[in-house]
């Protein structure tokens, strides 16, 4: 009787899981098998498979569009937007975990206290201040924009993880002659991959996907990100749809071969904390 309701219950939880995964990826997969069809096949049917595999979308994506260009402008900002946000959050993380000084909590309650502003609130003040910097239409305007938006996601992660490592490993660092700065690069940040790795892939994908600052603080087509382009094609091509789909698919990709990479360090985070000790 135990068993059979072991075996029920495993199956249910694969139907569930089943139902969950055919949810979240079918949407990618519609849009990747529609890249491959003609417009035609589209329209007449949208959910049928490709006859055969059509690839003028995409190289009518790249022919009307900079695609190339803006991609890897797009990898610029997104990739040095998530190496600062790592860096300068774990440091931070670690010091509001392992110091005590007056008015810390006050400091990181005001810190996090960024993700209840919606980012619409703050397009006059962003503006106003990147344009006083001397920072409009510059990689660097949009570089200073998404790392400062990462903050109060990552400076969590990292300050949660950091207090979920037992001191008594920092201890017998500094009895053996570490520093602070020792301890933290040597045995700190290598314990944190699973912290920093979720860190990295959640502000990576915000500045990949980020379109509202990136319309709003560039204006010539070397600082365009790859956003900008799917509303050049929805705007301009609305009736070539294997085209729009072919420029949807080369956005996308980036963002799900991060995640795949780093699934696993992401899952890691997801629980790390949960048991001190």
């Amino acid at each position: 009787m135990k068993v059979k309701k072991q075996t029920g219950q495993r199956v249910f939880d694969y139907f569930i899981m089943g139902i969950v995964i055919t949810i979240s990826l079918f949407p990618f997969l519609w849009v990747l098998l529609s890249s491959f069809k003609t417009n035609s096949q589209i329209l007449s049917s949208s959910f049928s498979l490709p006859t055969s595999f059509y690839t003028d979308g995409y190289r009518i994506a790249l022919e009307k569009v900079d695609i190339i260009s803006r991609f890897f402008t797009s990898l610029f900002v997104a990739g040095i937007s998530t190496v600062l946000a790592v860096v300068l959050y774990s440091m931070a993380g670690y010091v509001l975990a392992r110091t005590d000084f007056k008015g810390k909590k006050i400091i990181f309650m005001l810190l996090i206290s960024s993700m209840l502003i919606p980012s619409n609130a703050m397009v006059q003040p962003v503006y106003f201040v990147i344009n006083k910097l001397g920072l409009y239409d510059t990689k660097a305007g949009l570089i200073l924009i998404y790392t400062g938006f990462g903050m109060a996601l990552s400076l969590f992660l990292m300050k949660n993880f950091f207090m979920s490592v037992p001191k008594e490993l920092e201890e017998a660092a500094y009895m053996d002659g570490a520093g602070f700065l020792k301890t933290f690069t040597k045995i700190m940040l290598p314990l944190s991959k699973s912290a920093m790795a979720s860190s990295a892939i959640l502000t990576f994908i915000f500045s990949w996907n980020e379109f509202m600052y990136a319309m709003l603080l560039t204006s010539s087509e070397k600082n365009r990100t790859l956003p900008l382009t799917i509303k050049y094609f929805t705007s301009t091509f609305s009736f070539n749809y294997s085209s729009m789909f072919a420029a949807l698919v080369m956005c996308i990709l980036p963002t799900v071969i991060v995640y795949v990479i780093l699934q696993e360090q992401i899952a890691e985070s997801m629980v790390a904390g949960s048991v001190k000790g």
